[in-house]
């Protein structure tokens, strides 16, 4: 893997990390686009890179993070659920699920014709002001639970908490950012982990590529919020869902036949 190749990989995560379109399966597939061979680097690259999408959300997020102690509560709550099927299934997520093309498709297909359901039948709930005043602690507890479908690349974290949330009644706008929000400790967490377990095997050359990957990851993540942010103020996420199913479709015929 060169510096061309981390800087693709690092914006396509970013941009699609907030996206309910699963940020996972956009990189392992670009990957593949790329040619580049699998190996335990480009696993962990996969996940490590996912830090410029968490500084991201707290460049933006900072205030929240330092001030609002009832939304900051609610988003560990969130966290505990996906804690404990992610280290709990690790090696199966590292050794199958980020390998196992299949799995990705069939997931970004599925995926993509929920979304598109569940838009035809949702109704818009009441406004909210901020997580903490709709949010319960149950209710956060339940979105967890959502969360943690995504260890299944494809699913895509976003969709999962996005759609959790509003099946409980969230406004669209308050669900998204709380899902921004809850992003920070289960992206941490999953990236820390991988790299406090494999970074002692890597060469300096691969350091640097981390950092550069690092770098676009975090440039193309704020351009990602602000973009959804502008997008549910004005279309549904339909056009998500059938955007999974044609790029589903798309590598299907390109890598399985």
């Amino acid at each position: 893997m060169n510096f061309l190749h981390s800087i693709i990989l690092g914006a396509v995560e970013g941009f699609t990390e907030f996206l309910p379109i699963s940020s996972t399966a956009h990189i392992i597939l670009t990957s593949r686009i790329l040619g580049l061979a699998e190996s335990e680097f480009l696993k962990t690259f996969t996940i490590v890179i996912q830090f410029g999408a968490i500084l991201a959300v707290v460049a933006l997020y900072w205030r929240t993070f330092l001030k609002d102690w009832e939304t900051v509560k609610r988003i560990i709550v969130a966290f505990i659920p996906t804690a404990i099927i992610g280290f709990g299934l690790y090696k199966i997520i590292k050794g199958f699920f980020l390998v196992y093309i299949p799995l990705i498709l069939a997931s970004l297909f599925i995926g993509g014709a929920f979304l598109i359901v569940f838009e035809v039948f949702y109704k818009k709930s009441p406004m909210s002001k901020n997580a903490s005043e709709i949010i319960s602690y149950k209710k956060a507890f339940l979105i967890g639970l959502a969360q943690s479908l995504a260890v299944i690349p494809g699913v895509s974290r976003a969709a999962a908490t996005i759609i959790g949330g509003l099946l409980l009644g969230i406004e669209r706008k308050t669900i998204v950012e709380f899902s921004f929000l809850l992003a920070a400790p289960t992206m941490a967490a999953a990236a820390g982990y991988d790299f406090l377990k494999n970074f002692s095997e890597f060469s300096t050359n691969q350091f640097d590529t981390l950092m550069v990957g690092f770098l676009a990851s975090f440039i193309f993540a704020m351009l990602g919020i602000k973009f959804l942010l502008n997008y549910i103020g004005k279309k549904s996420f339909a056009g998500f869902g059938v955007y999974r199913i044609i790029l589903a479709v798309l590598f299907f015929f390109l890598l399985m036949i």
